[in-house]
C-alpha cells in the first residue's frame, strides 16, 4: 500500500512562491507515476501536473504552465511542486497522487492519494 505525505503548504502573498513536497513509502517509488491535483472550496478537483515514473514525461494544466514545475527525486522517494508567481486563484488544497500502472495518459485516475496540504494565496 502506497502512503503519501504532503508538506510545504501555507499562506503566501500573490506573486510569491512555495514548494510542495510529497514523500512516498510502501512501494518502489521509481515505478510510480506521480501527480498533483488541487481542490478549491466548492469546486471539483483539478489536475495540476504529473510526471512519469522515469521523469521523461511531464504535463501541466494550462493555467499553471510557466509558473509551476513538477520534479522528482527517486533517491529520496519524493516528488515536488515548485510554485512561482502564485495567484489568489491558486488557493486550494493540493493533493499528491501516485499510480503504479505506468500505462496510459498521465491524466488518468490515480490509485493512491495523500491527505493534502492547504495553499492560500492572498491578494
Amino acid at each position: 500500500q502506497v502512503q503519501l505525505i504532503e508538506s510545504g503548504g501555507g499562506l503566501v502573498q500573490a506573486g510569491g512562491s512555495l514548494r510542495l513536497s510529497c514523500a512516498a513509502s510502501g512501494f518502489t517509488f521509481g515505478n510510480l507515476d506521480m501527480s498533483w491535483v488541487r481542490q478549491a472550496p466548492e469546486k471539483e478537483r483539478e489536475f495540476v501536473a504529473a510526471i512519469s515514473w522515469s521523469g521523461d514525461r511531464i504535463i501541466y494544466v494550462d493555467s499553471v504552465k510557466g509558473r509551476f514545475t513538477i520534479s522528482r527525486d527517486n533517491a529520496k522517494n519524493t516528488v515536488y511542486l515548485q510554485m512561482n508567481s502564485l495567484k489568489p486563484e491558486d488557493t486550494a488544497v493540493y493533493y499528491c497522487a501516485a499510480d503504479p500502472s505506468r500505462t496510459g495518459s498521465l491524466r488518468r485516475p490515480y490509485s493512491f492519494w495523500g491527505q493534502g496540504t492547504q495553499v492560500t494565496v492572498s491578494s
